[in-house]
């Protein structure tokens, strides 16, 4: 893996997170098919009942229902060969409902690692970390 197609994959991930923080389904959608294989190996944090990049315009559907004004604020980036490391912190406002959770009007912000691989120009596999459990106690469904 070259040093330039390392970048190139540092530069894709950077250009999907403002399609995700423009907060538009339609520019969000489009960012998916064309920076992720259809085929896309996704382990979302919660069951989207679909896979591949399908799965992940589904967790961008709900987050955005739920969390209109969602951002992701990339905080550190690691790239080595087919690989880039993500930590972010995501912040919004719970206006819809979540998890069985109807809108609170709260503020949620947390933190989340992932690592992407890339094939062939594209992300063809996505794993993470994404704290849920800081989350759900910021919108009062888990106790502190």
């Amino acid at each position: 893996m070259t040093a330039a197609a390392t970048a190139r994959h540092t530069e894709i991930l950077h250009r999907f997170h403002a399609a995700v923080n423009s907060g538009d389904r339609d520019v969000i959608a489009k960012a998916i098919d064309e920076f992720v294989a259809p085929d896309l190996d996704f382990h979302p944090p919660v069951a989207v009942g679909a896979t591949g990049a399908e799965a992940l315009k589904r967790v961008w559907e709900v987050l955005l229902r739920a969390f209109p004004d969602v951002h992701v604020a990339v905080e550190e980036t690691i790239a080595e060969g087919d690989k880039v490391v993500s930590r972010n912190t995501v912040t919004g406002t719970h206006q819809g409902e979540y998890q069985g959770l109807p809108p609170t009007g709260r503020p949620v912000s947390y933190q989340e690692i992932f690592i992407l691989r890339f094939a062939d120009g594209r992300i063809a596999e996505i794993r993470g970390v994404v704290d849920v459990l800081t989350q759900l106690r910021q919108l009062g469904a888990v106790p502190s």
